[in-house]
Protein backbone atom coordinates (compact mmCIF):
# COMPACT_ATOMS: atom_id res chain seq x y z
CA UNK A 1 0.00 0.00 0.00
CA UNK A 2 1.37 3.15 -0.76
CA UNK A 3 2.21 6.01 1.80
CA UNK A 4 -0.20 8.41 0.92
CA UNK A 5 -3.04 5.91 1.42
CA UNK A 6 -2.50 4.86 4.99
CA UNK A 7 -2.04 8.48 6.23
CA UNK A 8 -5.29 9.06 4.51
CA UNK A 9 -6.77 6.31 5.78
CA UNK A 10 -4.94 6.97 9.39
CA UNK A 11 -6.11 10.62 9.12
CA UNK A 12 -9.83 9.67 8.46
CA UNK A 13 -10.28 7.18 11.41
CA UNK A 14 -8.73 10.04 13.48
CA UNK A 15 -11.33 12.49 12.57
CA UNK A 16 -13.61 10.23 13.04
CA UNK A 17 -12.45 9.16 16.56
CA UNK A 18 -12.19 12.86 17.24
CA UNK A 19 -16.03 13.66 16.54
CA UNK A 20 -16.93 10.67 18.30
CA UNK A 21 -14.79 11.58 21.36
CA UNK A 22 -16.31 15.25 20.87
CA UNK A 23 -20.25 14.11 21.18
CA UNK A 24 -19.32 11.99 24.26
CA UNK A 25 -17.61 14.77 26.08
CA UNK A 26 -20.47 16.63 24.93
CA UNK A 27 -23.02 14.31 25.82
CA UNK A 28 -20.77 13.60 29.27
CA UNK A 29 -20.43 17.37 30.03
CA UNK A 30 -24.64 17.66 29.02
CA UNK A 31 -24.72 14.84 31.75
CA UNK A 32 -22.97 16.78 34.21
CA UNK A 33 -24.86 20.11 33.75
CA UNK A 34 -28.47 18.62 33.86
CA UNK A 35 -30.68 19.32 36.84
CA UNK A 36 -33.75 17.16 36.68
CA UNK A 37 -32.85 15.20 40.27
CA UNK A 38 -31.01 17.43 41.59
CA UNK A 39 -33.63 18.44 44.31
CA UNK A 40 -34.38 14.93 44.90
CA UNK A 41 -30.94 14.18 45.61
CA UNK A 42 -30.08 17.10 47.79
CA UNK A 43 -33.44 15.95 49.97
CA UNK A 44 -31.87 12.56 50.28
CA UNK A 45 -28.83 13.85 51.60
CA UNK A 46 -30.84 16.07 54.19
CA UNK A 47 -34.02 14.01 55.13
CA UNK A 48 -32.57 11.96 57.00
CA UNK A 49 -30.77 14.16 59.59
CA UNK A 50 -33.74 17.02 59.53
CA UNK A 51 -35.92 13.62 60.39
CA UNK A 52 -33.57 12.71 62.99
CA UNK A 53 -33.75 16.21 64.28
CA UNK A 54 -37.40 16.39 64.42
CA UNK A 55 -37.62 13.72 66.42
CA UNK A 56 -35.27 14.29 68.78
CA UNK A 57 -36.94 18.00 69.50
CA UNK A 58 -40.38 15.84 69.71
CA UNK A 59 -38.66 13.78 72.22
CA UNK A 60 -37.16 16.46 74.92
CA UNK A 61 -40.51 17.85 74.48
CA UNK A 62 -42.66 15.44 75.35
CA UNK A 63 -39.81 14.69 78.57
CA UNK A 64 -40.35 18.11 79.76
CA UNK A 65 -44.01 17.48 79.68
CA UNK A 66 -43.96 14.73 81.89
CA UNK A 67 -41.55 15.98 83.88
CA UNK A 68 -43.93 18.68 84.46
CA UNK A 69 -46.95 16.75 85.09
CA UNK A 70 -44.92 15.06 87.22
CA UNK A 71 -44.12 18.34 89.16
CA UNK A 72 -47.51 19.25 88.98
CA UNK A 73 -48.98 15.82 90.84
CA UNK A 74 -46.11 16.04 93.58
CA UNK A 75 -47.50 19.78 94.58
CA UNK A 76 -50.99 19.01 94.68
CA UNK A 77 -50.53 15.10 96.31
CA UNK A 78 -48.08 17.03 99.20
CA UNK A 79 -50.78 19.34 100.15
CA UNK A 80 -52.76 16.12 101.69
CA UNK A 81 -49.32 15.60 104.08
CA UNK A 82 -48.61 19.18 104.65
CA UNK A 83 -52.69 20.07 105.66
CA UNK A 84 -52.55 16.34 107.88
CA UNK A 85 -55.30 14.92 105.69
CA UNK A 86 -53.33 12.30 104.92
CA UNK A 87 -52.08 11.79 108.61
CA UNK A 88 -55.66 12.39 109.84
CA UNK A 89 -56.77 9.70 107.49
CA UNK A 90 -54.17 7.12 108.52
CA UNK A 91 -53.17 6.79 104.71
CA UNK A 92 -50.75 3.93 104.13
CA UNK A 93 -47.83 4.13 101.60
CA UNK A 94 -50.28 2.22 98.96
CA UNK A 95 -53.60 4.88 99.74
CA UNK A 96 -51.03 7.65 99.39
CA UNK A 97 -49.88 6.58 95.82
CA UNK A 98 -52.98 5.73 94.44
CA UNK A 99 -53.73 9.37 95.50
CA UNK A 100 -51.12 10.42 93.49
CA UNK A 101 -52.30 8.17 91.07
CA UNK A 102 -55.57 10.20 90.63
CA UNK A 103 -53.67 13.37 90.03
CA UNK A 104 -51.43 11.24 87.01
CA UNK A 105 -52.96 11.16 83.82
CA UNK A 106 -52.66 8.92 80.84
CA UNK A 107 -49.07 9.29 80.47
CA UNK A 108 -47.50 7.42 82.98
CA UNK A 109 -47.79 3.64 84.28
CA UNK A 110 -48.70 4.78 87.83
CA UNK A 111 -49.40 1.55 89.67
CA UNK A 112 -46.12 -0.25 88.51
CA UNK A 113 -43.67 2.58 87.36
CA UNK A 114 -44.46 5.61 89.61
CA UNK A 115 -41.91 5.14 93.17
CA UNK A 116 -43.49 7.65 95.95
CA UNK A 117 -40.41 8.44 98.60
CA UNK A 118 -41.93 10.25 101.80
CA UNK A 119 -39.41 11.62 104.40
CA UNK A 120 -39.91 13.80 107.03
CA UNK A 121 -37.08 15.67 109.19
CA UNK A 122 -36.55 17.48 112.03
CA UNK A 123 -34.92 20.94 110.51
CA UNK A 124 -34.50 22.36 107.24
CA UNK A 125 -30.84 21.47 107.71
CA UNK A 126 -31.25 17.95 108.27
CA UNK A 127 -32.45 17.26 104.81
CA UNK A 128 -30.25 15.26 102.85
CA UNK A 129 -31.55 14.11 99.48
CA UNK A 130 -29.31 11.42 97.87
CA UNK A 131 -29.56 10.42 93.78
CA UNK A 132 -31.83 7.29 93.64
CA UNK A 133 -29.63 6.01 90.51
CA UNK A 134 -26.93 4.01 91.78
CA UNK A 135 -23.21 3.90 89.62
CA UNK A 136 -24.20 1.41 87.29
CA UNK A 137 -27.38 3.52 86.40
CA UNK A 138 -29.50 1.63 88.28
CA UNK A 139 -32.56 2.37 90.78
CA UNK A 140 -31.69 2.32 94.35
CA UNK A 141 -35.07 1.60 95.84
CA UNK A 142 -35.32 2.57 99.31
CA UNK A 143 -38.33 4.81 99.28
CA UNK A 144 -40.20 4.89 102.76
CA UNK A 145 -43.28 6.82 103.87
CA UNK A 146 -42.64 8.48 106.60
CA UNK A 147 -45.32 12.28 106.53
CA UNK A 148 -44.45 13.16 110.30
CA UNK A 149 -47.09 15.30 112.90
CA UNK A 150 -47.73 18.56 112.49
CA UNK A 151 -44.99 21.10 112.11
CA UNK A 152 -42.58 18.15 110.39
CA UNK A 153 -40.49 19.38 107.78
CA UNK A 154 -41.20 16.88 105.12
CA UNK A 155 -40.00 16.22 101.58
CA UNK A 156 -42.05 14.27 98.65
CA UNK A 157 -40.66 12.84 96.16
CA UNK A 158 -42.24 10.99 92.99
CA UNK A 159 -39.91 9.17 90.83
CA UNK A 160 -40.35 7.84 87.40
CA UNK A 161 -38.36 5.76 84.49
CA UNK A 162 -39.24 7.43 81.16
CA UNK A 163 -38.28 5.07 78.45
CA UNK A 164 -35.98 7.46 75.85
CA UNK A 165 -34.67 6.54 72.36
CA UNK A 166 -31.49 7.47 70.75
CA UNK A 167 -31.35 8.93 67.79
CA UNK A 168 -27.99 9.76 65.64
CA UNK A 169 -26.15 9.94 68.92
CA UNK A 170 -28.99 11.86 70.90
CA UNK A 171 -29.75 10.24 73.96
CA UNK A 172 -31.29 11.56 77.11
CA UNK A 173 -31.08 8.59 78.98
CA UNK A 174 -29.63 8.45 82.46
CA UNK A 175 -29.94 4.96 83.67
CA UNK A 176 -29.60 1.73 82.26
CA UNK A 177 -32.08 0.32 79.67
CA UNK A 178 -32.50 3.38 77.97
CA UNK A 179 -34.71 5.09 80.79
CA UNK A 180 -34.49 8.96 82.22
CA UNK A 181 -34.83 9.18 85.81
CA UNK A 182 -37.89 11.38 86.13
CA UNK A 183 -37.68 13.07 90.07
CA UNK A 184 -40.57 16.14 91.28
CA UNK A 185 -39.73 17.02 94.32
CA UNK A 186 -41.68 18.65 96.88
CA UNK A 187 -40.48 20.36 100.71
CA UNK A 188 -42.04 22.18 103.00
CA UNK A 189 -43.35 22.55 106.94
CA UNK A 190 -46.20 20.30 107.85
CA UNK A 191 -49.27 22.82 108.95
CA UNK A 192 -50.55 22.23 112.77
CA UNK A 193 -53.62 20.64 111.69
CA UNK A 194 -54.27 19.06 115.34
Amino acid sequence: MPVSIRTRWGAGLMRLFRRKLARQTGKARQFLHRQDGAVAIEFGMVAAPFLALIFAILETAIVFFADQTLETAVADSSRLIMTGQAQTANMTAASFKTEVCKRIYALFDCTTGVYVDVKSYANFASINITSPIDASGNLVNDFIYSPGGPGSIVVVRLIYKWPVYSVLGFNLANMTGGKRLLVATSAFRNEAYN
